[in-house]
C-alpha cells in the first residue's frame, strides 16, 4: 500500500510525464536558471527530496557536478571555488539532514562574507509540517547562518526567486543564500516565469554616490598623519583584484606602512618593503605596535574584529581612524571611526587617491616613523633556529615557502596552530591565493576548499596545510579528489594535539591537557592510499625538503604526513585581553611598548 508522501509523487510524475513537449517543470527551469546565472559547477549529494533536479542534470551537459561526501564539504567546496574565481559557489543537496548538514558551512560563509547559494530539496508542499520522512524546517534552521532565505512556493515563481537569491549572495557584503525547493514544485510543469523581484530593501548596491566632503576629510588626515597605517582586511579580496590594485597604489603613493588581517593576506604584496606581515594575536611584533602606536589608522574592508584589537579600550589609542566597508553595519560596531566611508572598497580608494592628489605633504614626514618600524623589524620575530632532531612546525612552512616560490599557488587551511604558522611563513603578492577560516574558525574547512579551488583551477598547484585533528574533520573528501581528478596536495602539519587547543591549556590552564591529545590517530598514509592518493611520511629535517618537492611535483592527488615537533608553541601573539602594546614573544617574554 502505497504511503501519502509516495501517492503524491507518483501523481506528479504522471503530470510531468503529460507535459507539453516543450513545457520544462521545476526542476529544469532551475537548471535552465543557473545556466542564466553563469553557473558552470555545483557542489552536492543527492538524496530523494532533490531527485527530479538530478534527473534534470543527467541528461543536461551544462553545468557540471561535483560529488561531495559529506553536504558540510559541499558548502565548503563551493567557498573554495567562489574564493579564487570572484563568481557564486553552488549547493545542491536534499532535505532533512542533508539540509542541515549545511549549517557549519553556512555558518563559515557568512562570518567571511563569502558568497553561496545553497538549494535545498523539501517534502512535498502539502506534507510540509506534517514530520514526514526527512522533512526539516530549512528555513528556521537556515535563518541565523543565511543572508537570506526563501521557499519556492510555486514552479512559475523558479526562476524569480534563484535569480534574487545569486543577487543578494553578490550584493554589498556577499554572503550564503539558501533556497528551499519542495518535491512536488520540482515535477510541477511550469506555465511561465516571473521576473525577478527588486533586491531585498536595505542591500548596499555596489555603486553608490561618492561621499566627496567624507573623502576631502580622509585625505587630509592622511595627508597630516606623522604615523599613519593602512589596516586591509577580507573586504579587499570580496572587492576584486581590481580593489587590490587600488589599494596597493594607494599605500605607495603615500609611503605608509600596512597591514593585513588573516583574512587580507594577498591583497598587498608581502615581498613589498611596505608591508608589516599580518596584525591580530598571531601576527607580528612590527604590525601589531605599528596599529598601537599609529595616530591615523585606514581600515579598508576589515571589521575590527577581537582576534586583531585585542582589549578594546586600548586598541589604537591615539589614532584618528578612517573606515571604508560595504556594509554599513560594520561602521561604528566596535570601534567609533572619524570618518565613515561607505561602499565598493575600489570605487572609495580611486576616488580617495583622486583627493590626496590636492593634499600636500612635507618631505621626509615619515622618517621617524620608520625608524621606530625599523627597530621592531630587527628583532626578527618570526625567526627561529632549525632543528637537526625534529621538524619545527616553522621549518616546515619556511620549506614549503621556497618550495612554491613561482608556483602561483592556491593555499588552503584547516584551523589551529598549523593555520598560523602558514599565514605568518607563506608569501602571498596577488589576491585569490590564500583560503582560510577567519570568523567561524571551522576545523574541516580546509581539504573540501583546496578541492573546490582544485576544480576551479585544474591546472594550478592548490595546497592544502592541515593538522591532525582538523583533517579528520572532513577526511572522506579524499574519495571526492580522487573521483574528480583533483590533484590537491596536502601537507599535514602532524604533532598529535589540537594544537591551539593544548598551547592555550600550557599558557593559560597550568598546563593541565584536557583532552586536546589523540592516542588513537591513524596511519594517514595508510588511509590516504587506502582512497586512491599518493602517500608519505617524513620525520627527519633532512628529509623534508625532498619529500615536499615529490609532494608538488605530482600529478596526482599527494598526502604528505610531516611529523613536526609536538609541544612548539605558536608565536608572537596578544595574550588574552591584552592591548597591541604587549606581544608574546615566546612562553616567557612579553615585549611592551610605551605609549608616546
Amino acid at each position: 500500500m502505497q504511503s501519502m508522501n509516495d501517492r503524491l509523487h507518483t501523481v506528479t510524475l504522471e503530470r510531468s510525464r503529460a507535459m507539453e513537449p516543450n513545457a520544462r517543470n521545476g526542476a529544469q527551469t532551475l537548471i535552465d536558471t543557473l545556466v542564466e546565472a553563469d553557473v558552470e559547477v555545483i557542489f552536492g549529494y543527492p538524496g530523494g527530496a532533490v531527485l527530479p533536479i538530478y534527473d534534470a542534470l543527467y541528461t543536461d551537459p551544462r553545468i557540471r557536478h561535483v560529488l561531495v561526501r559529506h553536504e558540510q564539504a559541499a558548502v565548503h567546496a563551493a567557498q573554495g571555488y567562489a574564493r579564487t574565481t570572484g563568481k557564486p559557489g553552488v549547493v545542491l543537496v536534499t532535505s532533512g539532514p542533508g539540509m542541515s548538514n549545511t549549517t557549519t558551512g553556512l555558518l563559515d560563509a557568512l562570518s567571511d562574507s563569502v558568497p553561496v547559494v545553497c538549494i535545498s530539496g523539501q517534502v512535498s508542499s502539502a506534507l510540509i509540517g506534517s514530520d514526514a520522512f526527512q522533512e526539516c524546517d530549512a528555513l528556521g534552521i537556515s535563518r541565523p547562518v543565511t543572508k537570506w532565505n526563501t521557499q519556492i512556493r510555486a514552479a512559475d515563481a523558479v526562476r524569480a526567486n534563484v535569480l534574487r537569491a545569486f543577487a543578494i549572495a553578490m550584493q554589498g557584503r556577499p554572503g550564503p543564500v539558501l533556497v528551499d525547493f519542495p518535491k512536488d514544485l520540482q515535477l510541477a510543469v511550469a506555465t511561465h516565469q516571473a521576473e525577478p523581484d527588486r533586491p531585498a530593501e536595505g542591500l548596499v548596491p555596489r555603486r553608490l554616490a561618492l561621499p566627496r566632503a567624507a573623502l576631502r576629510r580622509a585625505a587630509m588626515l592622511i595627508g597630516n598623519a606623522r604615523r599613519p597605517v593602512f589596516y586591509g582586511g577580507g573586504g579587499l579580496i570580496n572587492s576584486g583584484p581590481a580593489a587590490c590594485e587600488a589599494f596597493t597604489r594607494l599605500v605607495r603613493s603615500t609611503g605608509a606602512p600596512c597591514t593585513l588581517t588573516l583574512m587580507g593576506l594577498g591583497a598587498f604584496p608581502a615581498s613589498d618593503p611596505a608591508f608589516l606581515g599580518m596584525l591580530g594575536m598571531h601576527g607580528t611584533l612590527e604590525a601589531n605596535l605599528a596599529m598601537h602606536q599609529a595616530d591615523l589608522v585606514i581600515c579598508v574592508g576589515a571589521r575590527f574584529d577581537d582576534r586583531v584589537t585585542g582589549r578594546l579600550k586600548d586598541f589604537c589609542p591615539n589614532a584618528k581612524k578612517i573606515h571604508l566597508d560595504i556594509d554599513p553595519a560594520s561602521i561604528n560596531k566596535l570601534v567609533r571611526v572619524d570618518v565613515p566611508l561607505v561602499g565598493d572598497c575600489g570605487q572609495l580608494l580611486e576616488a580617495l587617491a583622486e583627493e590626496l592628489g590636492d593634499v600636500q605633504r612635507q618631505p621626509g614626514q615619515l622618517e621617524d616613523w620608520w625608524q621606530r618600524i625599523g627597530r621592531w623589524r630587527a628583532r626578527e620575530c618570526l625567526r627561529f633556529q632549525p632543528s637537526i632532531e625534529a621538524i619545527l612546525p616553522q621549518q616546515l612552512m619556511s620549506e614549503l615557502q621556497s618550495r612554491l616560490a613561482g608556483r602561483d599557488a592556491v593555499v588552503a587551511t584547516d584551523v589551529g596552530q598549523h593555520q598560523m604558522w602558514a599565514a605568518q611563513y607563506l608569501r602571498f603578492n596577488r589576491p585569490l591565493r590564500w583560503l582560510t577560516s577567519g570568523g567561524a574558525g571551522t576545523m574541516g574547512y580546509g581539504l573540501p576548499a583546496a578541492i573546490g579551488a582544485q576544480i576551479a583551477h585544474p591546472t594550478r598547484t592548490v595546497v592544502c596545510v592541515s593538522g591532525d585533528a582538523s583533517v579528520l574533520m572532513n577526511i572522506q573528501e579524499l574519495s571526492t579528489a580522487v573521483q574528480h581528478r583533483a590533484p590537491v596536495k596536502l601537507v599535514l602539519c602532524n604533532n598529535g594535539y589540537m594544537g591551539m587547543v593544548r598551547q592555550w591549556q600550557e599558557l593559560i590552564h597550568g598546563g593541565r591537557y584536557s583532552h586536546s591529545y589523540t592516542e588513537a590517530l591513524p596511519d594517514f598514509v595508510a588511509v590516504a592510499r587506502g582512497f586512491g592518493w599518493e602517500a608519505e611520511r617524513v620525520t627527519d629535517p633532512r628529509d623534508l625538503p625532498a619529500a615536499l618537492e615529490r609532494c608538488l611535483r605530482s600529478e596526482r592527488p599527494y598526502f604528505l604526513d610531516v611529523v613536526v615537533a609536538e609541544q612548539e608553541n605558536c608565536f608572537p601573539m596578544i595574550p588574552a585581553g591584552a592591548g597591541h602594546h604587549e606581544v608574546m614573544l615566546d612562553a616567557n617574554t612579553v615585549y611592551q611598548e610605551p605609549s608616546n
